[in-house]
């Protein structure tokens, strides 16, 4: 604490950029190839989820429910349904068996990063449905799947549960493109192109979620506004991200860490004292 309190006090102003990007307000639009392109026929024909200035909008969508995760995969589910519901929502039915031990109505999943919350389920029929709003579609990459597609699942953490990756809200800060996929041995490089106002809080060796898996970042080029991990023979398996394509969208979440840090330096650590705060 006395650390931050001395780079509070002798950095009056703290700057975090993608290449000598400008402020936050004025940052330039994302590249056109952030912005979704709608598979599904039902989803195209929602008038907010067609205006492109609305898409590309990179607020992180939070999830009414609060719950935790770690970012550990486990298993991966099918898409079985996604589109309207009886009462004029929109939903997503999945295929399942782990999560759903011990489910009950209202607990929380996240789909592939987002927290979203049961609406149903039948274990004997091994599925489970949430509900979608769409502002989860608007800032999530979950616009873009269909039926038969996999998606990465993980219940909410529980206080006896091991903390095998990191702090995952489950709230996606944005979308970013996968732009090679390289293998080395058995491993798999995944780089990733991402908005400058996400690259900024992504540091080497640091944790990034990746459509819902703890990851541990290799290298970030600020010029590219990219970032590079590494999949072991193992997570490939278990996860869905190989599955995908270069060009393909991913839900991007930043550790929140980096963000209490930047806003403390910010306001300046020092006038917590004024509130008894120590």
């Amino acid at each position: 604490m006395l650390l931050l309190r001395q780079m509070a006090l002798s950095s009056p102003s703290i700057s975090f950029s993608c290449s000598s990007s400008p402020p936050i307000s004025r940052l330039p639009k994302p590249p056109p190839s952030i912005t979704p392109s709608l598979s599904n026929p039902f989803l195209r024909s929602l008038p907010l989820l067609r205006n492109p200035r609305i898409t590309r909008s990179l607020t992180p969508f939070r999830s009414p429910t609060r719950s935790l995760f770690t970012g550990i995969v486990e298993e991966m589910g099918e898409v079985l349904h996604l589109g309207p519901n009886d009462t004029g929502g929109i939903e997503l039915q999945i295929s399942a068996k782990t999560v759903l031990s011990g489910v009950h109505l209202g607990d929380s999943i996240a789909v592939n990063g987002t927290c979203l919350t049961v609406s149903s389920f039948d274990p004997e029929a091994s599925h489970f449905t949430v509900g979608l709003s769409p502002e989860t579609l608007r800032k999530t990459s979950l616009f873009g799947i269909s039926p038969g597609d996999s998606v990465n699942l993980e219940r909410a953490l529980q206080p006896i549960s091991r903390m095998g990756g990191h702090f995952v809200q489950g709230h996606v800060d944005g979308t970013g493109e996968i732009v090679s996929m390289v293998p080395e041995g058995d491993s798999l490089w995944v780089k990733v192109r991402a908005p400058p106002e996400i690259v900024r809080y992504v540091v080497p060796k640091g944790f990034i979620t990746v459509d819902g898996t703890s990851l541990t970042v290799v290298g970030v080029y600020d010029e590219e506004c990219c970032f590079d991990f590494m999949l072991v023979a193992y997570t490939q398996q278990k996860v869905v991200i190989p599955l995908k394509k270069v060009g393909e969208k991913v839900n991007l979440e930043v550790d929140i860490l980096g963000k209490y840090v930047e806003k403390l330096l910010k306001c300046g650590i020092g006038a917590g004292e004024d509130a008894g705060l120590s």
